[in-house]
């Protein structure tokens, strides 16, 4: 090894020295190690870790469970069904109320849906406009989100939760609504027997 100055062979006092130099700067580099000085941060890392723990919230939130809000005037009737239920947009049916995603939309008469909220105001009349007001604001809301989200695509399905009181007529004119708002799959929610 050639010294710059002079151009010759560096003498065993200066190899001793650069040694020593070496010595000292990895000496001190261990001792700031060891007393937990940070000389810069690793930013790329910390996003590494934010963008895992994202993505693991995302999906977890996606696959959380039905609620449904269990009141005086709701009993679901039992079954020994093992299927999971799905997040689709919710028809919640008591004897007093109906509710879309939990957002009351109309009141019921003893589980009937009076006439005054039925297509002409005819008893007979299937179509409500209430609940294909309610639907459909949320048919748009799942297509919207569709449209920037591949991985939620719009089902065209509902979850009724109904009371077991409930007739057959309610929840034929909650169907043929929910049928006019693009909404033609559904599933009964009921509580599982353990």
């Amino acid at each position: 090894m050639a010294t710059p100055d002079t151009g010759h062979a560096p003498s065993e006092a200066d190899l001793q020295k650069a040694r020593a130099k070496r010595f000292f700067r990895r000496a001190k580099r261990k001792a700031r190690e060891q007393a937990g000085e940070v000389k810069e941060l690793n930013i790329v890392a910390m996003m590494d870790m934010m963008t895992i723990i994202l993505v693991f919230l995302l999906k977890s939130y996606q696959a959380s469970t039905l609620n449904v809000n269990m009141s005086a005037d709701l009993t679901i009737p039992a079954s020994t069904t093992q299927l999971h239920p799905q997040e689709n947009i919710t028809i919640t049916v008591s004897t007093s109320e109906l509710a879309v995603n939990d957002r009351a939309v109309l009141p019921l008469e003893r589980g009937i849906i009076p006439a005054k909220y039925k297509d002409g105001r005819k008893a007979e009349a299937f179509y409500v406009g209430p609940i294909y007001d309610a639907l459909k604001k949320e048919v748009d809301k799942q297509k919207y989100i569709a449209q920037y989200n591949k991985n939620a695509p719009f089902s065209g399905r509902i979850n009724v939760v109904a009371d077991k009181k409930i007739t057959y007529r309610t929840l034929m004119e909650i169907l043929y609504t929910a049928g006019q708002a693009e909404l033609g799959e559904y599933k009964f929610m009921v509580m599982k027997a353990e």
